[in-house]
């Protein structure tokens, strides 16, 4: 194995945690983090699957697009902003 490879598998068995995790947790809240550990994972696989200089641009956006998916969430959840 060299070390991309080793570094995938690392990425997949971090991801396959998450996953589990987010599955078996009743809170809604403290699912949260676990599905954003997730998306840092398939970012990550993104870059390492890849071999060209643009899955970098790819990985960046799935990345922007993951946190501010679970930023909404996350908001959503607390209440939102506060008109006052």
């Amino acid at each position: 194995m060299n070390s991309t490879e080793i570094a995938l598998a690392v990425c997949g068995i971090i991801a396959l945690y998450a996953a589990f995790r987010v599955m078996l947790e009743k809170d809604t809240m403290k699912k949260l983090p676990f599905l954003n550990v997730i998306s840092f994972a398939i970012s990550g696989s993104i870059v390492l699957l890849v071999p060209h200089p643009l899955a970098i641009v790819a990985a960046a956006a799935y990345f922007v697009g993951s946190t501010l998916e679970s930023n909404a969430i996350a908001s959503t959840f607390a209440g939102g902003p506060r008109n006052e």
